[in-house]
């Protein structure tokens, strides 16, 4: 009888991933130690290659940071609740209890490639949402006791306000990591939906735009959060957005932002004063 094989428990090596997909396209830049010589691959790009020190771009304290998070590997394991499941070994549905940057890595060698739709909806960052560290030598039971508690070490977990000196670098090194290993779960049709206020939907649009690239924006949807009248003197803010993304541009994409409104949505805007919002609103004397 032989040993039984030994599985590999650790999650996927990202970077050995990006290196093997890099290898497929430019076998001629790797070297004999089968390192990337970079200098060959700026020849084999020719004038692709951006080699000034100034690009517009979108920097932050902690960015790289984030690269080193996406790289480090989970040794975690997911266990199955058969007590708290229904049907656990007939139904096709799946529901992961745990913090979801960890879930994220352990997903990437089964799901890989495999997601039609991804939609998240994380903190607003408002000033009261907590951002918490991402160390995994914690317990789940100590993220659960995250908010304004002191763990055994003696650190406090705080909201993150806007006092603090990094509010929007915390909430971008949060949802960096997150952002970057949920598009290696998309299929390459595959779109991702993610909800946000005003806060940060700057930040979250940039960020977006480069991981998923500028050119795989697909639409800004707005999301009427509150329906009751408001009858006051100030901006109403009743709406949120949600912000879609796909993963490579494709005609399906192209169709959604391209698709021509139909008579019967037209319908439902009037202009019963005939106004025209290109009409001048001064004169010259």
């Amino acid at each position: 009888m032989t040993d039984n094989e030994k599985m590999d428990l650790r999650s996927m090596d990202i970077v050995e991933e990006k290196r093997e997909k890099l290898k497929e396209l430019f076998p001629e830049v790797f070297t004999e130690g089968q390192k990337i010589d970079f200098e060959r691959l700026k020849l084999t790009l020719g004038e692709a290659v951006d080699v000034g020190k100034e690009r517009y771009g979108m920097n932050w304290p902690g960015k790289a940071d984030c690269f080193k998070i996406i790289q480090q590997p989970s040794i975690a394991t997911l266990t199955p609740a058969r007590e708290e499941s229904v049907n656990f070994d007939e139904t096709e549905n799946l529901f992961i209890e745990g913090d979801n940057l960890e879930v994220l890595k352990l997903l990437q060698k089964s799901y890989f490639g495999k997601i039609k739709m991804i939609y998240i909806d994380p903190p607003y960052n408002t000033g009261n949402d907590f951002i918490y560290p991402d160390n995994y030598s914690e317990s789940l039971d100590t993220y659960l006791r995250y908010t304004g508690q002191i763990d055994d070490e003696g650190r406090k977990y705080s909201t993150n306000t806007e006092a603090d000196g990094r509010f929007h670098s915390k909430w971008m090194n949060m949802m960096y990591p997150r952002l970057f290993l949920a598009r290696n779960l998309l299929r390459d049709e595959g779109v991702i939906f993610v909800s946000i206020d005003d806060n940060e939907m700057n930040n979250l649009h940039k960020i977006c735009d480069e991981i998923f690239g500028a050119d795989n924006f697909v639409a800004t949807f707005i999301w009427e959060k509150r329906t009751n009248r408001e009858n006051r003197k100030v901006v109403s803010l009743r709406h949120d957005y949600i912000i879609c993304y796909s993963k490579i541009r494709n005609n399906e994409t192209k169709a959604l932002r391209q698709q021509p409104m139909s008579e019967k949505a037209l319908a439902n805007y009037k202009n019963p004063d005939n106004f025209c919002l290109i009409r001048p609103c001064f004169h010259l004397k």
